[in-house]
């Protein structure tokens, strides 16, 4: 297998109508860095698509193998969002069949319209219209101001109607992720389901649709629309029709470990936000008797470890009144096993500096050296649940 098109992250861009092309986007500044005309990636990874050319965003967790990074990436996005692959999915990612892009998105149009399939999602609006005959309501003060002839009455009425909220935002997600996918005819056939639904734009930020026994199929095509179009990035123009679909890796990281860790406490929790007076405070996460925080940074030395990153575990920890706290890496050049002590007395915090091996290979056959051949989701799984244990164990 071979993999003409890789970028890593922190890498320089060696491609000159590529790197051209980053600096004349706006839309792709912050994910990369420009700095004495050389062009370096950041910390994001995914797709960034190009000319018709694919080209890879991955991070660097094997140094000798691309398709132990590839599937680690991929793993990690399984795990951190729920995203339930299949076998083939992973295989086509690898095979450059497809895009993760593209396999999500095929699977987010074919959970829709499996579930439009089941029935289209109904509920009660309430219309005001100028009618012939009375429906529902007469609007007294509106057929004054509306209606100076008498053959037309104004009323208010309720339609059982798929014209609601939720559709409308399906509707404005398959529109809007179109463009980006190569095999249109799922989509179109969920557009299609759709017909009798009103065209909207949504602030997906600002999204608050409610969900009840009614709704609560279209649950999870609701999230994964939201993630779909949270982290794809339209490029598109008159000439071109390029795009991104990137992840902040500190983002992936976080929640990645977070799901881990919950998933060997169940007392974890997970973003959790408190206030103190006037001062607001969000730990990644907090276990039964533990507050750790994840870093995606590089970390060569106890040395780089920032000041700021320790005053916000002495905060975390004199507020939270858990004595013990945790910064979290992935492992870069070896792992770290540090001890710190931050304050005095009653008030003093102990502090963990620890990593995490996130790569997993395992022989492919006798004749595969170890390192050269990557492990299934589960492997995965199971091998990440018992690193983080360890290092929670204090083992490492």
């Amino acid at each position: 297998m071979i993999y003409s098109k890789i970028i890593y992250e922190y890498s320089k861009i060696e491609d000159a109508d590529l790197k051209q092309f980053i600096i004349n986007t706006p839309q792709l500044h912050k994910y990369f860095k420009l700095d004495w005309n050389i062009l370096k990636s950041r910390q994001y990874c995914g797709i960034l698509n190009f000319e018709g050319e694919d080209y890879y965003l991955l991070p660097k967790i094997s140094n000798k193998n691309e398709k132990t990074n590839l599937d680690t990436f991929i793993y990690m996005l399984m795990c951190a969002y729920d995203i339930k692959l299949q076998n083939e999915d992973i295989a086509s990612c690898e095979n450059q069949t497809h895009t993760i892009l593209e396999v999500f998105i095929q699977m987010f149009a074919k959970k829709l319209f499996q579930e439009l399939q089941f029935g289209i999602f109904k509920e009660y609006i309430t219309e005001q219209e100028n009618l012939t005959t009375l429906r529902g309501k007469y609007l007294i003060n509106e057929n004054l101001k509306y209606n100076h002839i008498k053959n037309k009455i104004y009323c208010e009425y309720d339609e059982f109607s798929m014209n609601n909220e939720l559709n409308q935002f399906f509707l404005f997600a398959i529109k809007s992720l179109l463009p980006f996918a190569k095999d249109k005819r799922i989509l179109m056939q969920c557009e299609i389901a759709l017909d009798e639904v009103e065209v909207k734009s949504f602030d997906i930020n600002g999204l608050n649709i409610h969900f009840h026994r009614l709704n609560n199929r279209f649950k999870e095509s609701f999230e994964f629309a939201i993630l779909l179009l949270q982290k794809s990035i339209p490029l598109f123009s008159k000439d071109k029709k390029s795009f991104a679909f990137l992840f902040d890796m500190n983002e992936l990281f976080e929640k990645f470990i977070g799901r881990m860790i919950l998933s060997l406490d169940p007392k974890t929790k997970l973003q959790n936000k408190k206030n103190f007076g006037n001062l607001q405070l969000k730990p990644d996460i907090i276990t039964s008797n533990m507050i750790i925080d994840t870093k995606y940074k590089i970390l060569r030395s106890k040395e780089d470890l920032a000041v700021s990153d320790k005053y916000q575990m002495f905060v975390y920890g004199t507020n939270f009144e858990l004595k013990n706290t945790m910064l979290l890496y992935p492992k870069h050049l070896e792992h770290f096993d540090y001890e710190l002590h931050l304050g005095k007395g009653e008030k003093e915090i102990g502090l963990k500096i620890r990593s995490i091996d996130l790569e997993c290979a395992v022989r492919d056959s006798e004749e595969v050296p170890l390192g050269h051949g990557s492990c299934g989701y589960g492997e995965f799984l199971d091998e990440m649940k018992n690193r983080i244990e360890g290092v929670l164990n204090g083992e490492n």
